[in-house]
């Protein structure tokens, strides 16, 4: 019709041009949320199957060294060993879930095929790492509240708290620790076996000599000079100084609240090297 402007047809954006720009919120939370509820679908299997495994390792410890339900057997730190075993034991069974649900993000995607619906949506490297490590951490801290919960009922256990801000700082830097290894295997992994061999390995070995069933005075020096090179040592023991209020870590809180700041300085250079791995795409664009 005559005397009606017409209408420019629409401009699309050149080719790779980005639409979506800042941060992603929709997309990181989406990501998230379905990280999640992989993991909720089988929580038999991933939140309270840990936990009775973690009450088994208590049961027979206390059994075996501390007496029976860790009543008027010995004691470790001024209280029963059963009270005494109880915070490593939370935190270990924390750190090792939080490396099985975030290993097995990118590497379950590698093998079946489908590691291209986390490539191509529109979410950055940074976005991506925040999803899987957030995700595990969220099952992580299930864990532990599954476990501490158990731990509650089984009788001549306290699991009262002295410090919180130790209980909440050691345990989600100790979850973010494995959460960013366990993301970090799993680029380097071709196979679950490579993942397997990482836990069994690297994971199982540090988290059984790392303090949780004993102090580390009791061990000659070359071995302490060992367990205080061991990352997981400084987690398990801050994490046990939030309940207890002592800690084998040093003779003073001074001691605790450097290693807390130290454990985070640790995350920090573990998460920026994930980031710049994941970013190049090695093992996962090549």
């Amino acid at each position: 019709m005559t005397g009606q402007a017409s209408v420019p047809p629409r401009a699309f954006p050149p080719k790779g041009e980005p639409q979506i720009t800042g941060f992603n919120r929709v997309g990181l939370w989406s990501l998230y949320i379905k990280e999640c509820r992989r993991f909720l679908k089988v929580q038999t299997q991933t939140v309270w199957a840990p936990a009775v495994t973690t009450l088994l390792f208590l049961v027979i410890f206390t059994v075996a060294l501390g007496g029976a339900g860790g009543r008027g057997g010995r004691e470790v730190l001024g209280v029963p060993f059963g009270t005494f075993v109880a915070p490593g034991l939370i935190m270990m069974g924390m750190m090792q879930n939080a490396f099985a649900n975030s290993s097995f993000s990118l590497l379950a995607g590698k093998m079946q095929g489908t590691i291209i619906d986390l490539l191509m949506p529109p979410l950055s490297e940074a976005e991506l790492m925040i999803a899987i490590v957030g995700a595990a951490i969220t099952r992580a801290v299930m864990v532990g509240g599954a476990v501490a919960l158990a731990m509650a009922l089984y009788p001549g256990v306290s699991v009262a708290v002295t410090h919180p801000w130790a209980v909440v700082w050691f345990g989600l830097m100790g979850a973010t620790m494995l959460a960013i290894f366990g993301l970090l295997a799993s680029i380097w992994a071709e196979k679950f076996d490579h993942n397997a061999a990482i836990t069994n390995f690297v994971v199982a070995p540090l988290s059984l000599l790392s303090g949780t069933f004993y102090v580390i005075s009791n061990l000659s020096e070359p071995f302490q000079a060992i367990s205080r090179a061991n990352p997981f040592f400084y987690m398990i023991s801050g994490f046990r100084y939030g309940f207890l209020g002592v800690s084998d870590i040093g003779n003073d809180n001074a001691h605790v609240l450097v290693a807390a700041a130290g454990v985070g300085v640790l995350n920090l250079v573990l998460g920026l090297v994930t980031y710049r791995v994941l970013k190049s795409g090695w093992k996962i664009k090549s």
